[in-house]
């Protein structure tokens, strides 16, 4: 009687890190991480100056307040009231919607377009193997009725 043995627990740890899909998305992760720093630094230089030609370059210091008084103090921390930083949600959307706009228009369309054009030539190429199947069996069949009338009708019945 023979048993089957499962993998071990390592054994199917390491064919889950093999697939290529865990290792695309590690690479993916590791340039997400760097592109973000890219986008951060895009936005407090770029972004934030624009913003700060209305009223201030640090987009944190923009808040409300939803139970005055309000009374923040130069580290950051809440001394009174309920302050709203609606100024760093903007901050992080401007982030999140630069770095959606890179990936999307330098990544994401080119490889769809690129994919697109790839399905296209395979859709082709399979279109004309067909054509040339379907035309080799022409041509094979009207080989075969020349043959039939060289040889004469009397032939034919052996």
């Amino acid at each position: 009687m023979s048993e089957k043995k499962d993998p071990s627990v390592l054994q199917g740890f390491k064919a889950f890190l093999m697939r290529g899909n865990v290792v695309d998305l590690a690479v993916a992760v590791v340039i997400g991480a760097a592109f973000t720093n890219v986008v951060n630094s895009v936005v407090k230089g770029i972004i934030n100056p624009l913003v700060g030609a209305i009223g201030t370059k640090n987009l944190d210091s923009y808040s409300s307040c939803l139970k005055a008084p309000c009374e923040v103090s130069a580290d950051g921390t809440v001394r009174s009231g309920v302050p709203i930083m609606w100024g760093s949600v903007l901050g992080a959307t401007l982030s999140f919607l630069i770095t959606a706009a890179v990936v999307y228009f330098l990544m994401v369309l080119p490889m769809a377009k690129y994919l697109a054009r790839q399905q296209a030539r395979r859709e082709a190429r399979e279109g004309t193997k067909e054509v040339v199947e379907v035309t080799e069996l022409e041509v094979l069949k009207e080989i075969r009725d020349a043959l039939v009338a060289q040889r004469g009708p009397s032939r034919t019945e052996s």
